[in-house]
């Protein structure tokens, strides 16, 4: 990160409303704990998934890669009062500490947090879901994609992240990773079923509104 984006990015936190006791701790055990840190969504992204969440008002939620639990509890703020919030991760290794999170927060009832590979987790989750957020194995995107577009009402929203690649995506000679990440995004531009808009906050996110 350059001096001009660490300089902007500090405005954007310092302009938006601050986080929370419980997810300033989760950002610093992050950065204290793990090897890429830098998947956390962060402040900024952080805030914008709590405002997507709370516009939509969701019942249901669906995650999928829960990492150390940000961006689930900032999802979680927009949820109805009977509502709930599933995420699903691989890791297994974090699952206590990342569990201790959501007990400690408000939503400790609404969030069921599920271990194991997305693809088969999902088909045992029933029902629509109102807000789908896509953030995990980049090479799957476009099948959670299509496999979940069915189970967004009409009006809900699939959020997907790391769109941007690192600015790779403007790259004259894409690696095969920044061509799958190029591949989902003119699938998704071109798809009629969504109305679509690309924010450039963090790595990119995707932001879908199902027609």
């Amino acid at each position: 990160m350059s001096m001009t984006e660490e300089l902007l990015n500090s405005y954007l936190e310092d302009t938006c409303d601050a986080e929370s006791t419980l997810l300033k701790r989760v950002n610093r055990e992050t950065y204290l704990r793990e090897t890429m840190p830098h998947m956390l969504s962060g402040h900024y992204q952080g805030r914008v998934l709590a405002m997507l969440s709370k516009l939509v008002a969701p019942q249901r939620i669906l995650e999928i890669g829960t990492f150390t639990g940000y961006a689930t509890l900032c999802l979680a703020e927009g949820l109805t009062g009977d509502g709930e919030l599933h995420t699903i991760d691989i890791n297994e290794e974090q699952q206590e500490r990342v569990q201790g999170y959501f007990d400690a927060s408000e939503f400790q009832q609404q969030i069921q947090y599920h271990i194991g590979d997305a693809a088969e987790v999902i088909p045992t989750i029933p029902g629509i879901f109102d807000l789908v957020f896509i953030d995990a194995d980049k090479k799957r995107n476009l099948y959670y994609y299509e496999l979940l577009l069915e189970r967004v009402r009409p009006g809900g929203l699939l959020l997907i992240d790391n769109v941007l690649w690192k600015g790779k995506v403007l790259q004259d000679n894409p690696d095969n990773q920044t061509k799958q990440v190029l591949a989902l995004n003119e699938t998704l531009a071109q798809d009629s079923r969504v109305e679509k808009l690309m924010l450039p906050i963090r790595d990119g996110l995707f932001v879908l509104r199902k027609k």
